[in-house]
């Protein structure tokens, strides 16, 4: 695992401890309003930047507005998600919302979510989370910061100008990959993948660029796809998650009522997503439909199966990977299937 390297020991400090210090008045000053930048590289109507404007909501009123939070869609601070863990690690911002893939890099950990065809549903990718999410909370520990909340994504399919319901369809295809899961699913499975961070997918969309994008409904209807592409097939990839991380200086610098209160916004904001994310599917099909995409959903199963096929060495290469924690965590997640489905057999 890669570990941001720590600061010296007796180096937190809030934005007021030099000046108090020097006035030996560390322990007698009032507390003042926190003030707090907050990073996403989605724009403000996508399910993520909702999700953080909710939270922002959430600890405002939790914390009498001591806590300002100031949110910045759309990459206006310059950071995109692949940027963030070492923006915040650095308190360049103080808190952000990075798509998990991108951070593959800093711990494999990081790719559990996107691996392909594993949770293949909100509530199965739910309970990845739940089981996963010490192993995540450990790797921001380690690098100064703490992991807030969790925020889903809609299940990823493929955007493209023609269905994309058979391998032959994918042969060579040009298409957006969000990370090295991704691109070597798609390379396995014959096309030509580019793993392209979020706001390079629509400018090259528009050269020429890519042909074709893996993504969920949300994610183009967020960029307005219809204006390049026709077709979405749902091959329901993955439910990939973007996590929020707050600096853990800028977490300390507050008064201990003001972070229990991040705290619990954070617990509340993690099961509002959740929720929200169930009835996303059906309000971005309406709207695809009224920008005439052809929606290809369920696609046929032999596809389907054709694509797990291809996606296995993936997740073998990354439990190979990942170590103990990897095997642990699908050990877990594969038994919660067997029961559930058990109970579901029961009931039929």
């Amino acid at each position: 695992m890669a570990v941001y390297p720590k600061r010296p020991q007796g180096a937190r400090s809030s934005r007021l401890a030099a000046p108090l210090l020097a006035l030996g008045l560390a322990t007698s000053v009032p507390a003042q309003a926190a003030d707090m930048d907050f990073s996403n590289e989605y724009n403000a109507s996508s399910i993520h930047a909702e999700g953080d404007a909710w939270f922002i909501d959430r600890v405002e009123t939790l914390t009498d507005g001591e806590v300002d939070i100031t949110l910045h869609t759309g990459g206006a601070l310059g950071f995109r998600s692949g940027d963030h863990f070492y923006a915040v690690a650095d308190n360049a911002v103080q808190i952000a919302d990075s798509l998990s893939g991108t951070l593959g890099g800093i711990d494999p950990i990081f790719l559990l979510s996107s691996l392909p065809f594993l949770a293949d549903d909100v509530d199965a990718a739910h309970r990845l989370y739940e089981i996963a999410r010490p192993e995540y909370a450990k790797v921001f520990e380690d690098n100064d910061q703490i992991l807030l909340y969790a925020s889903p994504w809609p299940a990823s399919g493929i955007w493209a100008e023609e269905p994309i319901t058979s391998m032959e369809a994918l042969e060579g295809l040009k298409i957006r990959s969000y990370d090295r899961n991704g691109t070597a699913t798609l390379v396995s499975a014959g096309a030509s993948p580019v793993k392209l961070s979020w706001a390079d997918v629509v400018p090259q969309l528009a050269t020429g660029g890519i042909e074709a994008v893996l993504t969920s409904a949300e994610a183009g209807a967020n960029g307005s796809f219809w204006e390049h592409l026709s077709d979405f097939s749902a091959i329901q990839y993955a439910v990939p998650l973007n996590m929020v991380h707050m600096n853990r200086d800028a977490f300390e610098s507050l008064s201990e009522e003001d972070q229990q209160a991040v705290l619990q916004a954070a617990e509340e904001t993690d099961a509002h997503n959740w929720e929200v994310v169930k009835q996303r599917v059906a309000e971005n099909y309406a709207q695809l439909e009224e920008h005439g995409i052809d929606i290809h959903d369920p696609v046929p199963a032999e596809f389907q199966a054709a694509l797990a096929e291809a996606a296995q060495p993936v997740v073998d290469d990354w439990v190979e990977s990942t170590g103990e924690r990897a095997s642990r965590i699908l050990e877990e997640f594969h038994q919660g299937n067997d029961g559930q489905e058990s109970d579901e057999e029961t009931a039929q």
